[in-house]
């Protein structure tokens, strides 16, 4: 019989709502018929394990969201059901932009000329799927032709990394996982933020330069989303790892296939458009809510 874990994981440390939270949860579980083992604590007030059998995940998740949203409306809780088996993931995938990082780059790149409310209105529907990722990254880059590059360089220093970010990297490498960026944000970026959490690859997408300067080009083929899914199948069967055990995270229509196709994927603050789609999201809490998600003990993250 297969078993299954429920992590319950807040926004912010609230002991006394969290077992209330716990207690119900439990309670619902029994009423739709699975058999729950005692709460296992990762984090006391923060993170709670529950695990269970005989009711499969996708007929406990909504009745356990609806809880949530119905008793406890104030509550900032993810809640992550999946099986036990291969929980700790040993390749973690993940999108860059508003991801790993809080930045969309491009829409900081249109700071330098004046064209971010444009820019970053044709990023949002991108994101949420409106329009063709590849056609919105061909017109947003061909604003920036002439741009010198040391304006990168400058748009790089406003790079700032996502909440828990540091943390959620060096505790899966720690672990032995390996991490790869895989964006269809571009490599001048990657790189920087690879250098900043010690990552071990990067598949990003390449900005042309011919005499110091942007041409307003891509270099082909473009890193679309379903090139971020074949990333994925190339690195697990490259790094010998089984599908079930990796993890995929990001927040873009661009990034569902990716996120299909992992045995975690998670759309992490993701837009509208893709919780709806997504198996898994994280609506709440910072990254080192998909440590939580993996069953790492708060005493087990390590320290950058």
């Amino acid at each position: 019989m297969a078993r299954y874990v429920l992590t319950l994981i807040a926004a912010i440390d609230d002991k006394e709502l969290m077992e209330a939270l716990v207690t119900r949860v439990e309670e619902l579980l029994l009423e739709l018929g699975a058999r729950p083992d005692e709460p296992d604590w990762l984090a006391r007030g923060k993170a709670c394990d529950v695990f269970f059998s005989t009711v499969p995940p996708e007929y406990a998740t909504t009745p356990v969201r609806t809880l949530i949203a119905d008793g406890f409306s104030n509550a900032k809780v993810d809640v992550i059901i999946q099986e036990t088996s291969d929980r700790r993931k040993r390749l973690i995938v993940a999108d860059l932009e508003s991801t790993l990082i809080e930045n969309e780059m491009l829409d900081e790149l249109a700071e330098f000329i004046g064209a971010k409310a444009k820019v970053s209105e044709i990023t949002r529907r991108a994101m949420n799927g409106e329009i063709d990722f590849a056609t919105a990254l061909k017109e947003r880059v061909g604003l920036f032709a002439g741009l010198p590059v040391p304006v990168l360089f400058e748009a790089a220093k406003q790079i700032r990394l996502m909440p828990g970010a540091a943390v959620f990297i060096a505790t899966a490498k720690a672990h032995g996982a390996y991490v790869a960026i895989v964006t269809g944000g571009f490599t001048f970026f990657a790189r920087q933020v690879q250098a900043m959490l010690n990552i071990d690859a990067v598949l990003a997408n390449e900005l042309i330069v011919e005499d110091g300067k942007l041409t307003g080009a891509v270099r082909e083929p473009i890193l679309t989303r379903n090139e971020k899914r074949a990333a994925l199948l190339r690195l697990a069967a490259q790094q010998g790892v089984p599908l079930r055990s990796t993890l995929a995270l990001g927040d873009g229509a661009n990034d569902l296939p990716m996120l299909d196709a992992a045995g975690l994927g998670v759309a992490f603050h993701a837009k509208p458009a893709v919780v709806e789609q997504a198996r898994v999201h994280v609506d709440h809490g910072d990254l080192t809510s998909l440590l939580y998600a993996q069953g790492y003990r708060i005493s087990e993250f390590a320290r950058p």
